[in-house]
């Protein structure tokens, strides 16, 4: 099975920029249909984009479309977000997740594994 490890989060200001990373040991990312997902505190946890390289298109949650870009590297086993524009409602727990199932899918339920989150912080 994948073990996840998200790093990058920090405070940043508003239309600020970040890239968080999720580095993935145990095995390949290749093999996983990957997404972040984010949680503010008292909120369900929410989609943010969805990685399309192992099967169907990148997605993105409506709220963040535009400005986040999912991508990956596999020789690096490594999956990012780059987020531009930051805003104050951004601000998150940040979530990296991989599904076996190699297809699509938006909510959290579908995924079998789980990163321990990265904290984001957007200041207005």
């Amino acid at each position: 099975q994948v073990q996840l490890v998200e790093s990058g989060g920090r405070l940043v200001q508003a239309g600020g920029s970040l890239r968080l990373s999720c580095v993935a040991s145990g095995d390949t990312i290749s093999g996983y249909y990957m997404s972040w997902f984010r949680q503010a505190p008292g909120k369900e946890r929410e989609f943010v984009a969805a990685d399309g390289w192992s099967g169907g298109s990148t997605v993105y949650g409506n709220s963040v479309m535009g400005r986040f870009a999912i991508s990956r590297d596999g020789v690096l086993n490594t999956l990012y977000l780059q987020m531009n524009s930051l805003k104050p409602e951004d601000t998150a727990t940040y979530y990296c997740a991989a599904r076996q199932h190699r297809a699509p899918a938006t909510n959290a339920a579908s995924y079998d594994y789980w990163g321990q989150g990265t904290q984001v912080t957007v200041s207005s």
